[in-house]
């Protein structure tokens, strides 16, 4: 919108009241900061949102891939065709057979649940959601047939293990004898603990080498499952569709997808519904806005009159008003921006200081299923949110800016 001399400097007059007018400079100030409000808490919430999606999708797929193979009964025994198949399968970046089992893990009397999972030694050390997340030991140790593992680490805490100790494994499933079933139970060395971000994997996960899995499991030379990797999550169904007849009747094929349904559509309603909700604060900034210039027209009825009579036209005034309204509305985007990237930005810090306001645990990994908050911001999604909220505040300056220009010289300047 070009804005001619005289028509900018009205605009910058009326966007700096004169001490007359401070009840307008005041609602006009709340205007601004309600816009930098709303728009720093969409840019937050959103950020938020994008980091959980990422981080429990980097996270999960991290230790289960974006498909797996799952045998029936527990069993795969054709593995190895299974895995030369999936790695001959184009979009299709790696395959892993790995044996995965929920058992039970004793220490010093203490038990606890344990997800037991088997993984080639070389699979163990380049896993990228294991990898350098030793919190004590090495995975590096783990050899097979050396009755090793790894925990995670609420895992030792809550057994009271550490590196060295010797916990004992619990399989219920035993062989089978004259008396009945007997359970095994196996003693393995811990060598390494690790944490790897999300607080179901850290409370339950035991990693060992595949044959001791095996062993453990009295699988002989079967696997539970054969792990892939793709080059296209989001089109995982269309790449692993072409190895569907070659699995065949060993087993079934499971995407992500399948796999955490609900906890994404979950995520995915929380954004939405937190969307929607937040921008309500937009709309209330815009109320404020109109209520401001309305107050300034009001106030400026015998200037807007005098201009209308030395030839200010209808579309000058329009051009004035809604330029002051947008202008509140840009230096509130503007604001909200800068606030909404600090608060990303020290949003541990700010976790922290509330967390001592208000003498509460207010990120409680147990609860959020992630240790620490996370934030991913999306250029693109910012500036959606920063042009919307444009579109809010030049839409409210149309109606102010209108009665403006609407305005009659010679009804207001006739008694005078």
């Amino acid at each position: 919108m070009l804005l001619s001399r005289y028509e900018r400097m009205i605009a910058r007059r009326y966007l700096l009241p004169g001490r007359s007018e401070a009840f307008i400079a005041v609602v006009a100030g709340f205007s601004l900061v309600a816009v930098m409000l709303g728009v720093a808490a969409l840019i937050v919430v959103m950020s938020v949102m994008n980091g959980f999606r990422a981080e429990l999708f980097d996270k999960i797929t991290g230790l289960n891939g974006h498909a797996v193979v799952q045998g029936y009964a527990g069993q795969l025994r054709d593995w190895r065709q299974i895995v030369e198949a999936a790695k001959a399968t184009p979009g299709i970046t790696s395959a892993t057979p790995l044996i995965e089992q929920p058992l039970f893990a004793n220490y010093n009397g203490r038990v606890e649940f344990a997800q037991v999972r088997g993984m080639r030694v070389e699979d163990i050390r380049n896993n990228p959601a294991l990898k350098g997340k030793e919190v004590i030991g090495s995975l590096s140790r783990l050899k097979p047939g050396g009755e090793q593992v790894a925990i995670g680490s609420r895992l030792a805490e809550s057994l009271g293990a550490t590196v060295g100790s010797k916990i004992t494994i619990i399989n219920p499933a035993g062989a089978a004898t004259p008396m009945g079933t007997m359970y095994r139970s196996v003693s393995y060395t811990v060598e390494a603990i690790f944490e790897v971000g999300v607080y179901d994997f850290d409370k339950i996960f035991v990693i060992m080498p595949i044959e001791d899995a095996q062993t453990l499991l009295l699988l002989g030379d079967a696997v539970s499952m054969v792990e892939m990797d793709t080059n296209a999550p989001d089109n995982v169904q269309q790449i692993v569709a072409p190895l569907v007849d070659k699995v065949g009747k060993s087993g079934q094929i499971v995407d992500w997808r399948q796999m955490n349904r609900e906890l994404f559509e979950a995520l995915q309603v929380d954004r939405i519904v937190s969307f929607t909700v937040l921008s309500i604060i937009l709309v209330v900034a815009s109320f404020n806005i109109v209520s401001s210039l309305i107050m300034l027209v009001r106030s400026k009825t015998r200037d807007i009159a005098v201009l209308r009579t030395m030839g200010a036209t209808r579309g000058g005034l329009m051009r004035i008003f809604v330029t002051v309204g947008t202008t509140i509305g840009a230096l509130g985007v503007a604001a909200g921006g800068v606030l909404g990237f600090l608060f990303i930005t020290f949003r541990a810090q700010v976790v922290q200081f509330i967390g001592l306001v208000t003498g509460q645990q207010v990120w409680d990994p147990s609860m959020r299923f992630l240790t620490e908050l996370p934030a991913k911001t999306d250029p693109i999604e910012t500036i959606g949110i920063c042009v919307m909220a444009m579109i809010f505040t030049f839409l409210a300056t149309l109606y102010p800016a209108w009665k403006a220009a609407s305005t009659d010289p010679v009804q207001v300047l006739r008694y005078e």
